[in-house]
């Protein structure tokens, strides 16, 4: 039979094959098919004969075309077919098929669907036709029938697709019916049902199957809908992220994790590759990520996701978006540390926005994600880290000077992104072996070429990396030792964080450390001062850092290690003999230092202290030279005064004179060397080396004489009576000067030195009646307190301090307790007013330097010491010292800050209760700012937080004082604390009230009723003071409000989008709308009372015109966001029509007087100026100043009228007359009046030729008539 076909197909004709065709049954022939295809003899060639026997032109012919067509659907799926037999089968049937009329395509596709839905294919190999019989059946122009009417073949087509989209999908189908997809023509909405369809699979796909498909959709994506491709991926691979987070913190009884770390993240990995290949073949899905991403920073969208991180940064190594990725996070990165900035400091929004995840976290997280084979996104990384610090590092202020503070709660947003960068270069290094050399190269450039820029956020990094690879970046010594060659061109600080940074790498490569000897040895005779400054710190460095047999172990050190960040110790390396030859060898070197100017010898006599003590073997070298240094200005005979030759510390050359020997340093370093040796190394040697004992003696003995023949010495021993030159001018003044320094540093020496050898301590018995005298001498108490105030200023200024163990962050902290303890003490128990009414001396008393020396200390230790917060506070409580430990740490710092409060808050309401003139404003302004400092280590929601609220409040209720800048310190503190409790607009609307109505209306003729809310606002106080900080307090406010506006903006963008993709309604009544317009009403009133308020010219009115402007600019924004609700939701909430008849009746008529006002008192002004001083110049500068200060008002008169403008539109849209509350805005428009004109010209001439006369003698050269016409 098979053959008879065969052979009938090969005549020209098909009528003989046709009548054959006709006299089998339907199961015979698709027997004989299925027979042959098994067989795999000639089953094409017998499709083709029966295709050329059934021309679709005859009724029998399609219907036999149709069973074939199923015959072969269902062989080709049984799986018994050879391979290359199916695919001849299916590339027939795909060839034929648009032959086929529609009706019977129609059958074809319902079939497939019915199958699809039913998960009746086996091999899926079939579907390959779907797309052609879709195709076909979108050509098809007649009308068909469908359903229970009549459609064309492209409505069928998309019925078709529906009803394949909203049907169930066998999950080993997804893949191939994706990928058919693409060889289908579709119009924008068929391919939003497909899109979504692919999506709402993923989560049924085992996680190796999201790949391919993901390829799939991409691909698809090509047609269009990449929007929704991307959101759809990016959605999926969060909520996987965040399902896969909560299960490996969540509870570990749970058994069951649905996904492996690392196949997840593989799986992550493969999907950013697809998507990168796709946009680098479609440029528009680049775009389009893009805008996703910008879309989610207007609002509070997720659009920021680990995984979308990941995905921009690989998307980086494309070119055409390189920068505009980088510059993208970098703005998300910056918006996010603002925002949070911004929600910290109030509780008004943090009741409102939910806490969201930092983008910081989501980034480090991407960092630790990447150890799973992301080598595609570790160049981002790398370049997003090193771009953040660039960006944001400490930048160069006026003195040069820059600051980093150790407390999180006090950086700035750019101090935040700039410690991002840091930390992302930081955990990219120690995960990736592949960058770590790179990264360490731009660390060191960027330290190397930047020097004149602040670069310690890169030192700080590069001494983190050492730090955790030492030995791994052996290999990259190169890099270093190239580096070293720079040092004597590099400023001292520099050189200083670069040789502590490499420190460790010192002590495991002698290759190294002997080119850093070579050269800094090089820099010792350089020409310039700051070259042989670097050499001695890096010498300095060494000597501490490389300890010789024999010397103190760390424990036994006051100090752990002089360098902080060096932990790494691999004494096994070089053995202790060869470190003790190396460093004295570095001692003599040192040596011919002293022979060089005053500022090398001062950091040599700065370092030795902190060498000694990490290295004490070294005593004996350091001492002798010491020593041998000091008997060159030391005279030896006992009966010379003075003891010290201060001719040979000054050199003089020509006219120039100059410090050659900082003696003070000198002994100071000396005594401080010589006690820490006595104290540490004597104890444990007990007598045995004797010579020892008498090298040492020697230099007591010294110090001694010293101090006994300089208490006999005179001023005029040293030439210093009081007829002396002391002049800058001449060089005996500066001999003077410096010879007067010198003296009073060696006296302050001396007094610390007797200091330390009599062990003074209140406590000792025998000391009682010399410590009385010293306690009876008020000038000698001051001076000590003055000198702890010094330290103090230093370490805020410096963040460290001279003299020995001043780099030790530990002991300076133990120093402040014990300094903060003492002042506390002394300040509580003897209070200024006692002091004062007893002895009424020049200068500060010393309970109010105390008091300095208290808002200094409290300040330094929350920028420095945020971390050690407890246990500073627990160190001031007296009554805990010798209380039990245990207990004692269960006192929070709320509690222990609260008791320390009190103290203050007593001494404040003792000051406040003395008469106006005994007030003590300096007194009080420290005591405010202690509080401002005390507070902000208080629980926001404890109750010691509210009740300082309340005192604040109270205190500024019924206590009127004039002095304005007490007034402002303390209106500031209760703003700090009330913006932390609740929104401060209710509070400005009183403060607005009092201001009213202590100044008065612009009307005159209005008599204002005095609210007096606040006693401490007073005609002295009401203005500028108060009003200028109510005002900056308003501006906030605003700032928030328009904050939330924009982020409500985003957030219904996305919920519209949403909406529509769901076809629900939009939530209305919005939390976050109702607190919108409850504080722009209060402001409103805030704003109502001022403009009605006589203020006085100049700043005041000056910014509330500004503000007003702002009022307006956010109404605007109020009124623009709900023209945007508007078209879903077709309707404004009842407040809003409220807020803006307010606005109408309340606002906006009394700004048109409040310029009006504004601009009356000027022209008075100047008129007033005009008569009062007849020159022009005084003319000029009012004009001047008049412009300066009415510049608001065009502003603000455009800002009420765009406000109008919409408003106009949102009646419209919203279908509810808002304009009836506002009345028409004045007229603004003008024309040039000639004959008003020419009669104020001729006034002007006129005045000119009576002010002719006198001017005539102010100077010949001028020409005022001619200057006045031009």
């Amino acid at each position: 039979m098979d053959q008879k076909i065969l052979c009938l197909a090969t005549e020209k004709t098909a009528d003989k094959l046709q009548e054959f065709l006709q006299t089998l049954k339907d199961d015979d022939l698709t027997n004989l098919l299925q027979n042959q295809a098994v067989k795999g003899n000639a089953a094409g060639a017998l499709l083709r004969a029966i295709f050329k026997g059934s021309p679709c032109s005859e009724e029998c012919g399609a219907l036999r075309r149709r069973k074939i067509y199923t015959c072969c659907i269902q062989l080709v799926e049984s799986g018994d077919l050879q391979k290359e037999v199916a695919s001849e089968i299916i590339g027939l049937l795909m060839l034929e098929a648009y032959h086929f009329p529609g009706l019977l395509l129609i059958e074809l596709a319902n079939e497939f669907i019915g199958a699809i839905k039913e998960g009746s294919l086996l091999n899926g190999k079939s579907l390959e036709l779907l797309p052609i019989i879709l195709t076909a059946l979108a050509t098809k122009k007649e009308n068909l029938s469908y359903g229970k009417g009549e459609l064309s073949g492209e409505e069928c087509k998309k019925q078709l697709i529906n009803t394949l989209c909203s049907g169930r999908w066998d999950q080993q189908y997804v893949i191939q019916l994706t990928s058919m997809f693409k060889d289908v023509p579709l119009t924008a909405e068929e391919l939003e049902l497909v899109v979504g369809k692919v999506l709402r699979m993923f989560s049924k796909l085992n996680l190796q199957e999201i790949p391919p498909l993901v390829y799939q959709l991409l691909v698809l994506s090509s047609k269009g809908s990449r929007k929704s491709v991307l959101d759809g991926i990016i959605t999926f691979f969060n909520e996987l992220d965040k399902q896969h987070n909560e299960e490996q913190s969540g509870d570990e009884l749970l058994d069951l994790v649905t996904v492996p770390s690392g196949e997840l993240r593989h799986v992550e990995g493969t999907v950013i590759l697809h998507i990168v290949f796709a946009i680098k073949l479609d440029c528009e899905l680049g775009r389009e990520l893009l805008k996703h991403v910008k879309a989610g920073q207007q609002g509070d969208s997720n659009n920021l996701c680990p995984f979308s991180i990941a995905l921009l940064l690989s998307v980086t190594r494309i070119q055409r978006f390189e920068e505009q990725v980088f510059d993208l996070l970098k703005t998300s990165i910056m918006k996010s540390f603002k925002d949070h900035q911004l929600l910290q400091g109030s509780k008004f929004l943090q009741n409102l926005v939910p806490h969201r995840s930092c983008v910081s976290t989501m980034i480090l997280e991407v960092v630790k994600n990447s150890v799973h084979s992301w080598d595609h996104i570790t160049q981002g990384l790398v370049e997003l880290g090193f771009i953040l610090m660039d960006s944001y590092g400490p930048k160069k202020i006026l003195d040069g000077k820059t600051i980093e503070t150790s407390s999180s709660l006090s950086k700035t947003p750019n101090q935040h992104t700039c410690k991002l960068g840091a930390n992302i270069l930081l955990e990219t290094f120690k995960i990736h072996e592949m960058i770590r050399q790179e990264i360490l190269e731009q660390v060191l450039n960027r330290v190397i070429t930047r020097a004149s820029s602040p670069i310690s956020h890169f030192l700080d990094l590069l001494s983190n990396i050492i730090m955790y690879a030492p030995l791994v970046l052996q290999s990259c010594s190169s890099k270093v030792t190239e580096a070293f060659d720079f040092l004597s061109f590099l400023p001292l600080q520099t050189v200083q964080g670069l040789l502590k940074a490499v420190q460790p790498l010192l002590k495991v490569s002698v290759s190294m450390r002997d080119s850093l000897i070579l050269v800094l040895r090089k820099a010792m005779f350089a020409s310039q001062l700051d070259a042989r400054k670097s050499a001695v710190a890096g010498f300095l460095l060494l000597l501490k850092n490389f300890k010789v047999l024999g010397s103190l172990s760390s424990s036994q050190c006051s100090q752990s290690i002089g360098v902080s960040q060096v932990h790494v110790d691999i004494h096994s390396r070089y053995n202790s003999v060869a470190n003790e030859t190396f460093c004295l060898e570095i001692m003599d070197s040192l040596r011919r230092c002293l022979g060089q100017q005053a500022d090398v010898r001062l950091m040599l006599y700065e370092g030795f202290y902190d060498v000694l003590r990490r290295n004490s073997q070294l005593a004996n070298s350091i001492m002798q030279t010491l020593l041998s240094q000091l008997k060159q200005f030391y005279e030896p005979k006992p009966d010379v005064l003075p003891p010290l030759k201060l001719e040979a510390c000054i050199l003089t050359q020509g006219d120039q004179v100059s410090l050659q020997e900082p003696l003070d340093y000198l002994l100071c370093c000396i005594q401080h060397c010589l006690a820490w040796y006595k104290s540490r190394v004597m104890p444990l040697h007990q007598g045995d080396e004797e010579e020892e004992e008498g090298f040492y003696q020697e230099l007591d003995d010294i110090l001694e004489s010293i101090t006994n023949r300089m208490i006999k010495s005179e001023l005029e021993d040293f030439e210093l009576d009081k007829s002396a030159d002391f002049s800058q001018s001449t060089g005996v003044g500066i001999k003077n000067n410096i010879s007067a320094f010198l003296v009073m540093g060696v006296c302050e020496v001396l007094i610390e030195y007797n200091f330390s050898i009599s062990n003074f301590r209140d406590s000792t018995q025998s000391h009682e009646e010399s410590l009385s005298v010293l306690r009876s001498n008020n000038e000698f108490m001051r001076y000590a307190v003055n000198v702890a105030l010094q330290k103090v200023q230093q370490l805020k200024e410096m963040g460290h301090v001279s003299g020995p163990d001043g780099q030790n962050p530990d002991k300076i902290f133990q120093n402040l307790c014990d300094i903060t303890r003492v002042l506390l003490w002394r300040y509580i128990s003897i209070p200024t007013s006692v002091e004062e009414s007893a002895k009424k001396e020049k200068g500060k008393s010393i309970s109010l330097l105390c008091l300095e020396g208290l808002q200094k200390i409290f300040s330094a230790v929350q920028q420095f010491y945020q971390p050690k917060i407890q246990q500073f506070l627990r160190a001031l409580d007296v009554t805990d010292q010798e209380g039990d430990e245990g207990e004692d740490a269960d006192v929070s710092v709320t509690q222990r800050a609260a008791f320390q409060i009190r103290q203050f808050q007593r001494s404040l309401l003792n000051l406040l209760s003395s008469e106006e003139e005994e007030f003590n404003s300096k007194e009080a302004l420290l005591l405010v700012s202690i509080l401002f400092n005390l507070s902000k280590l208080l629980e926001p929601s404890s109750p010691q937080f509210v009740q300082v609220l309340s005192w604040t409040s109270k205190i500024c209720k019924e206590n009127s004082r004039e002095d304005a800048s007490f007034c402002k310190s303390l209106m500031n503190l209760l703003f700090s604390l009330h913006v932390l409790y609740k929104s401060p607009v209710t509070l400005l609307r009183d403060l607005s009230q009092d201001i009213h109505g202590q100044l008065g209306d612009i009307d005159q003729d209005v008599e204002v009723e005095k609210t007096n809310h606040f006693a401490m606002v007073n005609l002295r106080t009401a203005a500028p003071t108060i009003c200028l900080l109510v005002l900056s307090q308003a501006e906030k406010v605003l700032e928030e409000v328009d904050w939330l506006i924009t982020k409500r903006k985003g957030q219904v963008s996305q919920e519209t989008l949403s909406a529509e993709a769901s076809s629900q309604a939009i939530p209305q009544n919005n939390p976050a709308e109702k607190a919108i317009i409850i504080q722009l009403g209060t402001l409103l009133t805030f704003f109502h009372e001022l403009v009605q308020t006589a203020l006085p010219s100049g700043s005041c009115v000056d910014t509330l015109l500004k503000d007003l402007c702002k009022m307006y600019t956010i109404l605007t924004a109020l009124v623009r966001y709900y023209l945007q609700v508007c078209r879903s939701s077709g309707g404004i909430p009842k407040n809003m029509e409220k807020l803006v008849k307010l606005s109408g009746s309340h606002l906006t008529p009394l700004c048109y007087s409040f310029i009006s006002y504004v601009q009356n008192k000027k022209g008075n002004n100047l008129k007033y100026t005009g008569e009062k001083k007849k020159e022009k110049t005084a003319v000029a500068t009012a004009m001047a100043r008049v412009l300066r200060e009415t510049k608001p008002i065009p502003n603000l008169i455009f800002a009420i009228e765009q406000y109008e403008k919409f408003l106009i539109h949102l009646s419209k849209k919203s279908k509810v007359n808002l304009m009836q509350h506002m009345k028409l805005s004045t007229s603004r428009d003008f024309k040039i009046k000639g004959n008003i004109l020419d009669m104020v010209l001729g006034e002007d001439v006129e005045d000119e030729s009576e002010e002719g006369t006198p001017l005539e003698h102010g100077g010949q050269n001028e020409e005022p008539a001619k200057k006045r016409k031009k």
